[in-house]
């Protein structure tokens, strides 16, 4: 009797010791699943979605798609690959995967008939934007077509059995494409088709223009309306691009737009009567005003829908009656879904704290796509656009991972700044908070720098939390999704007051009395790392820094960059004018610097090349300032595509800090 209760007793036990919540640990992060992508059938009775996984064993991101019923039940694996697209009937679904003779190819595998999925493609370079014709006939894409160059020169002849180097890359022209060892390849990117059933890839496109990355077909499956991309030889950071449509049998070209600015995403109007796009203000600025646009099949009747919201259009989705645009726009840290009426308004459809990304919204007014939080990783979710509170979530993929983690609480900031801006940030706190104590503080900035730090999950900051730190991030001038005037604020002035908008945010935390101010560090990558070297340049405060992915030297940065447009953030080019391309570059702030700085960028980076690291890391070394210069291997721009590499960013930057006073357990 007493054995028999004292089993029950260490079963109980350990019972209790399942349940007992944990702090989440950087080994787990190779348990970590994201889903994207989510498509509904036809008949709106399943769900295909990408589910990507991290494979620790090959330092890799695989892609499967999963299926699963409407209502989220059978939830299962269906095959290996990404992009599934639904046949306009419903029985094959379309995807892309690696291939034969090599690369990413497009597949179609039919619903309930047994066998490997069919490859229709033999491409040399990796298909983008596939999309079914409504017929279900063909299947468009958007493809890389090299325009190789040559000189008519006669070279002596190659002895027989010779091994001579490659030639040279030939480059002439404003278009080019760089892979990641530099300058190899230039040329457009045009439109293809491909039967279904599969054979040869026909290009449908053709000419010195590239094509902008996003099309539509026509509701007869007779042509695609695309945009074109522009760059004039004498302009050389200066793009437009206008709408046309092209006949898929013949490949006559029609022009449908002539308005200065740029166009892009296009969608038609299920009645085939309408087409609307996302249309930007001419280049003036390095970051343009964008609006909904709806026009005439023909490019007549073209009006602006959605002038009364400040916010970039991203997403567009025809309502299934044709009386209107669907679409995603940032909004103050959230991703919300508006509609902008074809007679013009728009007005938000979903509220919240949360990041949605549409994937689709079917004709009957059901929504599909992503959610996600602060606390959430994200999930499938649908809802029907006229009842948007009643949001289902269709999947939980990280559901056994998170179960008995206790997360850090978010909660969100807002001050004041210079000029009265008011900035909007949050604070990560480590799980066993205690107010009446004093933490480490670490400032968090983001890249772009027009871009948007929001309430979606980030595995990063809540791994800073089980260190033990707190972590502030912001958005200040110059980030998205506060308008115009906010996001532009910036222009020929970064870094400058958005230095102001993060400093202040620092102190804001600080006077809620449980910042450690002896312990503050500061980090971010690319954009962030350009304003975290400026930082330290301008105020010793910070006990470390890590600078990821910067730009230290405008004027080095500028003509080897792969963003040639960075010319626009600057008035006037640095050969007529180096004064301000010299005065925002943190190099020249070098000398004021004291605070031991981590450097850490991918040497394969082409945004913000490695170059620019170095000479930082020089500067540094000159000065005797601590400083530690990490070359991130098979890396473009960031330290973490690889699995490891994730791994070994959080683990140097929580061990730098800790070496500089840090979280105690960031000092093991």
């Amino acid at each position: 009797m007493q054995k028999w209760l004292l089993t029950i007793l260490l079963l109980g036990g350990f019972t209790l010791l399942a349940q007992t919540t944990q702090k989440l640990s950087l080994e787990q992060y190779a348990d970590y699943e994201t889903v994207s992508n989510p498509q509904l059938s036809p008949d709106g009775k399943q769900v295909i979605y990408t589910r990507t996984w991290i494979d620790m064993m090959n330092d890799r991101r695989p892609n499967d798609l999963w299926i699963m019923n409407a209502d989220g039940s059978q939830n299962r694996y269906f095959l290996e690959g990404s992009n599934g697209a639904w046949s306009p009937d419903g029985k094959r679904v379309a995807f892309t995967k690696e291939g034969k003779p090599k690369g990413t190819q497009i597949f179609v595998k039919y619903l309930g008939v047994e066998g490997e999925p069919t490859q229709i493609t033999r491409l040399e370079k990796a298909p983008s934007n596939m999309a079914w014709s409504p017929d279900g006939q063909y299947i468009a894409f958007t493809m890389f077509v090299d325009d190789k160059q040559s000189w008519n020169v006669k070279l002596p002849k190659k002895p027989a059995g010779a091994k001579w180097t490659e030639e040279p890359r030939f480059v002439d022209k404003v278009q080019y494409r760089r892979d990641r060892q530099g300058f190899v390849e230039q040329g457009y990117t045009h439109i293809f088709v491909v039967p279904a059933e599969g054979g040869v890839a026909r290009q449908v496109t053709s000419g010195n223009w590239d094509h902008g990355g996003s099309f539509a077909w026509t509701p007869d499956s007779k042509r695609i309306i695309f945009n074109s991309l522009r760059i004039p030889e004498a302009e050389y950071a200066y793009r437009e691009s206008n709408l046309y449509s092209v006949e898929v049998a013949t490949g006559n070209i029609t022009q449908l737009t002539d308005r200065k600015g740029t166009e892009s995403n296009p969608k038609v109007s299920p009645d085939g009567k309408s087409i609307a796009f996302s249309g930007g203000e001419p280049l003036e600025t390095f970051y343009t005003k964008s609006q909904v646009y709806v026009m005439n099949a023909d490019g007549s009747n073209l009006r602006v829908v959605s002038a009364n919201l400040d916010r970039v259009p991203n997403a567009l989705f025809w309502a299934g009656d044709n009386s209107g645009v669907y679409f995603t726009a940032e909004d103050e840290g959230n991703v919300q879904l508006f509609f902008a009426a074809a007679k013009g308004g728009a007005r938000a459809v979903t509220k919240g704290t949360h990041v949605l990304s549409i994937s689709e919204i079917s004709a009957n007014g059901t929504a599909i796509g992503t959610r996600t939080n602060h606390l959430a990783p994200p999930d499938v979710v649908s809802f029907s656009v006229s009842n948007p509170d009643n949001m289902r979530q269709l999947t939980k993929v990280n559901d056994d991972l998170l179960a008995n983690i206790q997360l850090g609480k978010v909660e969100e900031i807002r001050y004041k700044s210079v000029d009265d801006f008011e900035i909007q940030g949050w604070v990560v706190f480590p799980p066993d908070f205690d107010p009446s104590k004093k933490y480490p503080l670490i400032l968090q900035i983001h890249g772009g720098p027009h871009a948007m730090y929001n309430v979606a999950f980030n595995i990063n900051r809540q791994l800073h939390a089980t260190e033990g730190y707190l972590t502030l991030f912001t958005n200040p001038r110059g980030s998205t999704g506060y308008g115009y005037d906010f996001a532009n604020a910036i222009q020929n002035a970064y870094p400058s007051k958005d230095y102001d908008d993060l400093i202040r945010g620092v102190d804001a935390v600080i006077a809620k009395g449980y910042v450690d101010t002896n312990r503050l560090y500061v980090y971010g990558g690319s954009g962030g790392g350009v304003l975290t070297s400026w930082i330290i340049g301008h105020t010793n405060r910070f006990a470390a820094a890590g600078v990821l992915c910067p730009v230290i030297n405008w004027l080095s940065f500028v003509g080897t960059t792969d963003g040639t447009g960075w010319y626009r953030n600057f008035e006037k080019y640095p050969w007529e004018d180096p004064s301000e391309h010299i005065a925002r570059s943190p190099l020249m702030y070098v000398g004021n610097v004291s605070t031991p700085t981590l450097l850490m960028t991918g040497v394969n980076d082409l945004r913000t090349p490695i170059s620019q690291t170095e000479e930082y890391y020089q500067a540094l070394k000159i000065l005797k300032v601590p400083t530690v210069m990490v070359r991130f291997n098979e890396e473009y721009h960031g330290t973490s595509s690889k699995p490891s590499n994730f791994l070994r960013t959080m683990a140097y930057l929580h061990y730098w800090f800790g070496q500089h006073g840090g979280a105690p357990v960031g000092q093991k």
